[in-house]
């Protein structure tokens, strides 16, 4: 494997905490070689279309593709734990219950996996079994937390360990961490709450603002350049005033190109500040940058088209 170690052991970790059911070092493989194969094949379009650097296109299509399969991975395993989070008081609260009904541990925790919890059903099934197995509560709970990537729930499983190892009670420590869990996700709640005009006002900003302000930037360009290149004046005149008028050097075509870089430029990192703004990491903004870029760039373009169809010819000589 032309991998490193240390990359192939967090891609593993990566696997098992995403529920994807193959074997890690094969799926890594995979991914390699298919990127591989679309990067070849984008390449070799853009070069035959359009005459771009075959290996710049290579190059970099290849490592886009690559970033994309791994956030896929990465954002899969968010949404378990984002799952197994919310409905982690509940099942605590549960399992509480059936053990005040006199069941014991590993009855109580599994009576406690409904089908409606999703991945945590399959979770506390696979604790349960350990525990009849013969291994320890705090052990069987430990073993949970490699297999979810949640810093909520690494919390609550250390806090319920140390709580079973000074001897307290099972069902108060559970009751409890439910309560928490439910005070933490209210204060998160209301937190989205608050941020949420800044999330609209970037969304505008970059979706709307950007677009709008390029379009009439490149359709001034545009303007100035016709307009110039029409005007003639007669070499008498231009002699005796201080005034020199050239045609203008940038290019629309460039205009354009550097306004789709930057509103593309502009709108990924937008929509990373919209991640860590309303949920408090940057991946989780990764999910709306086609929509953004394309919003973005469908605004600019149909902007453009709408003044230019209604003023280029009352505005050019």
């Amino acid at each position: 494997m032309i991998f490193p170690k240390l990359l192939r052991d967090k891609f593993r970790k990566l696997v098992i905490y995403s529920d994807i059911e193959l074997d890690a070092d094969r799926l890594l493989g995979f991914i390699l070689v298919f990127g591989l194969f679309l990067a070849v094949t984008f390449s070799l379009y853009f070069y035959l279309l359009f005459k771009w650097s075959f290996l710049i296109v290579l190059i970099s299509s290849l490592v886009a593709l690559e970033l994309i399969f791994f956030y896929w991975i990465i954002l899969r395993a968010d949404r378990k734990a984002k799952i197994i989070e919310n409905y982690l008081p509940d099942a605590l609260l549960l399992m509480s219950s059936n053990l005040k009904s006199g069941l014991t541990t590993d009855k109580a925790l599994l009576l406690s996996a409904r089908p409606d919890f999703g991945p945590l059903e399959k979770e506390i099934k696979l604790v349960s079994r350990e525990l009849m197995t013969g291994k320890e509560l705090p052990k069987a709970l430990s073993n949970l937390t490699l297999r979810v990537k949640s810093e909520s729930l690494n919390k609550t499983i250390n806090l319920i360990n140390s709580g079973i190892k000074s001897g307290g009670q099972l069902v108060e420590l559970l009751e409890q961490s439910a309560r928490n869990l439910r005070g933490q996700d209210f204060i998160k709640k209301k937190i989205e709450a608050n941020v949420l005009m800044y999330v609209i006002f970037i969304f505008a900003a970059v979706g709307v603002g950007a677009p709008t302000l390029f379009a009439l930037s490149s359709f001034l360009v545009e303007i100035i350049s016709q307009n110039l290149a029409k005007i003639e004046i007669p070499e008498a005149v231009g002699m005796a005033i201080p005034i020199k008028i050239s045609q203008v050097a940038i290019s629309l075509d460039f205009v354009i190109k550097y306004a789709v870089v930057s509103l593309t430029v502009t709108a990924i990192l937008g929509s990373l500040i919209l991640g860590l703004i309303s949920k408090g990491e940057e991946k989780q903004g990764i999910k709306i940058i086609p929509f953004l870029v394309a919003l973005a760039l469908t605004i600019f373009f149909l902007i453009r088209f709408v003044v230019s169809s209604v003023f280029l010819g009352l505005v050019s000589f």
